[in-house]
């Protein structure tokens, strides 16, 4: 079986984070060998990038350029080396969160992030994208109870608003490739349609 690689998005608060233990062993259960990753992060790089981006102020441009950045060393030094030795790999966030925060959220051209993309990793799409997605006010009430918010999980419900709404737009324009998870639901229900999906999209 090719390895495949899976990508988990959405708002911060949208509960993707829980569920990444439960998709790993999911897949361990099958035999599969499956690493756990994250963006921005994955790499020592990715991961030095990651406290400059999530904690300092910057220019729109400059975040998008050092989020691809990360994603380009992600790429190189991590997920393509894991699904050519056959093991999967499941991410917190790829490129559709530069779309859904850098655009959506800053406003920044998708033109722009689309010549990014191009250029940081080709063609490259994730093989399944599990859209977590739930009201902005859910999203945002659970972030409150964060201890340290980064700069991201600080901003305004509006911004929030944004994101959603690109990540919705992603979604419907790539369906063979998105699945979206109404995370406002139990734990236990959530689990059991992410169990309906993967066996429908990747066994």
């Amino acid at each position: 079986m090719t390895a495949k690689f899976i990508t988990l998005e959405g708002i911060d608060g949208a509960g993707k984070s829980t569920h990444l233990a439960w998709l790993e062993q999911f897949i361990r259960k099958r035999g599969i060998e499956v690493i756990v990753t994250r963006e921005p992060g994955g790499t020592p790089l990715g991961e030095s990038l990651r406290e400059i981006l999530l904690h300092q102020s910057m220019h729109p441009e400059t975040e998008a350029l050092l989020m691809f950045a990360a994603r380009r060393e992600h790429l190189d030094k991590k997920i393509l080396p894991a699904l050519k030795s056959g093991t999967w790999v499941i991410s917190d966030r790829f490129s559709d969160a530069s779309y859904a925060y850098q655009g959506g959220g800053k406003g920044i051209p998708k033109e722009k992030l689309t010549n990014l993309e191009l250029w940081a990793q080709g063609d490259f799409q994730p093989d399944l994208t599990l859209l977590f997605d739930v009201p902005i006010e859910v999203g945002i009430a659970r972030v409150k109870l964060a201890s340290k918010p980064d700069k991201f999980e600080s901003e305004k419900q509006a911004f929030f608003q944004h994101v959603r709404d690109a990540y919705v737009e992603r979604a419907m324009l790539y369906p063979n490739r998105f699945r979206v998870v109404d995370s406002s639901q139990s734990v236990a229900i959530i689990q059991e349609r992410l169990r309906e999906i993967l066996l429908e999209t990747c066994f």
